[in-house]
């Protein structure tokens, strides 16, 4: 069954961090403490009144496979991927993004970036 283009989910917007390490020191996000942007993002969004039925979602993932860009994050549904430093850039997706729904242009992940 197929949920209608216009039927609204149960949150507004999900951003997903991709927390994973990968083995022989190949690159992955984990090397980048992407664990701590996730926490700062969840503490945020809390904050800010944002968590909840209709609003955000704060999930951890497992490998996104774009690790080139690490650290990342996706924002969905829109699908806006993001490669961010530092918990400045956090909170401009939390007040820009995930608030206003207007995307940071300047923290958007290449399309071309991968693996």
């Amino acid at each position: 069954m197929t949920a209608p283009a216009n039927t609204p989910g149960y949150y507004e917007r999900h951003i997903f961090f991709c927390l994973n390490e990968r083995k022989g020191g190949e690159q992955s996000c984990a090397q980048y403490d992407a664990q701590a942007g996730f926490e700062h993002c969840k503490v945020r969004i809390k904050k800010e009144g944002l968590s909840g039925k209709g609003k955000v979602r704060v999930n951890k993932a497992g490998c996104l496979d774009r690790c080139a860009g690490g650290p990342v994050a996706v924002v969905y549904p829109e699908g806006v991927w993001y490669s961010y430093v530092d918990k400045a850039d956090i909170d401009e997706i939390v007040d820009s993004h995930l608030r206003n729904g207007k995307v940071v242009e300047r923290l958007v992940l290449p399309p071309d970036v991968g693996r």
